[in-house]
């Protein structure tokens, strides 16, 4: 039989996921309806809001109390909080004093977590860089399993190949950084079968599974693998890719965007190349609007019409000039 304490505590887990029937909380606590009212008694007596509901779709549940309660995670949950701690404090967030709170709280839930936990989470961060915050972004998310992240932050960290199924082939790969940006995720590995860098999209690798072979660790193709990565993304990441010409000194533009909207390449003393993308060409021509410079379209053709689209729409939303 476990002690009143464990009951308790198991109790108030339970409820922290939402309202349980009285039956269903009795079952799962191996406990008579008689010791189960005692118990939520006793979380009563200790300060916790336990509320009770009758009828058909009655049942208990954990209220807003006075005071903030300790909150009981699985071992998923601890896993998936400090994670997400690590990547806001490392990103934007445009929130006062966020970034001491986040490290306190990264620090309270750091002693707690038991050493198989603190590995995982230690893996993860010692792996992940985090891309910048400093565009808008209104691509879909594309979550990726944590148990795939461990995977891939284990084979880093040991200097293990992964093999990876992608684009409906598998692939050996050897594993160097994770990238987390915009909400998604990606894997700086060097590709054994194209031998390439590749800066590949967690999201599109199935089937993972950690190889027995060890390697030594290459030359980086880039001191600064996140921007790597974001110029892979500008490149060749996205659904739709964009040629423009700007009609300015490549100095000027490279001071207006940042390596997430795209490449910038000199032409001559007054203009210069981009190479940008995105799942959208709506979201292509917000950034080239936002350049606030002259340009022109080189490719794609799809392009060039959504934006003599918005170029009527605009016209014909102003009135004319009065004489």
């Amino acid at each position: 039989m476990t002690s009143t304490t464990t009951r308790l505590l198991r109790l108030l887990s339970l409820l922290q996921d939402g309202t349980r029937t009285g039956r269903d909380l009795a079952e799962r606590l191996s406990v008579t309806d008689r010791t189960l009212r005692q118990d939520i008694a006793r979380l009563r007596d200790l300060g916790y809001p336990v509320h009770a509901a009758r009828g058909p779709v009655g049942g208990y549940r954990l209220g807003q109390g006075a005071t903030m309660p300790p909150l009981l995670l699985d071992d998923d949950e601890a896993v998936a909080v400090a994670v997400a701690m690590n990547i806001a404090a490392d990103g934007s967030t445009g929130i006062a004093d966020i970034h001491a709170n986040l490290e306190r709280a990264q620090a309270k839930l750091d002693r707690i977590l038991p050493k198989r936990l603190q590995r995982k989470v230690t893996a993860l961060r010692s792996v992940t860089d985090v891309g910048p915050a400093v565009t808008g972004s209104r691509e879909p998310d594309a979550p990726v399993p944590a148990e795939i992240l461990a995977t891939l932050a284990t084979a880093i960290r040991a200097h293990t190949t992964v093999r990876a199924r992608n684009d409906a082939a598998d692939r050996d790969l050897e594993p160097y950084r994770l990238i987390s940006w915009q909400r998604r995720w990606y894997l700086v590995a060097y590709d054994l079968d194209t031998h390439a860098w590749r800066a590949l999209p967690v999201a599109s690798l199935t089937e993972i599974s950690p190889g027995t072979r060890v390697f030594a660790p290459r030359a980086l193709p880039d001191s600064d693998l996140v921007a790597f990565v974001l110029r892979e993304i500008a490149s060749t990441g996205w659904q739709v890719h964009a040629r423009v010409t700007i009609l300015a000194p490549a100095e000027t533009v490279i001071a207006r965007i940042n390596p997430t909207v795209g490449v910038v390449e000199p032409l001559d003393d007054t203009s210069c190349l981009l190479l940008t993308g995105a799942d959208r060409l709506e979201t292509i021509a917000i950034y080239l609007s936002m350049l606030m410079l002259d340009f022109r379209v080189d490719s794609p053709p799809a392009l060039v019409t959504h934006l003599r689209t918005l170029a009527r729409r605009y016209t014909e939303s102003t009135p004319p000039a009065s004489h």
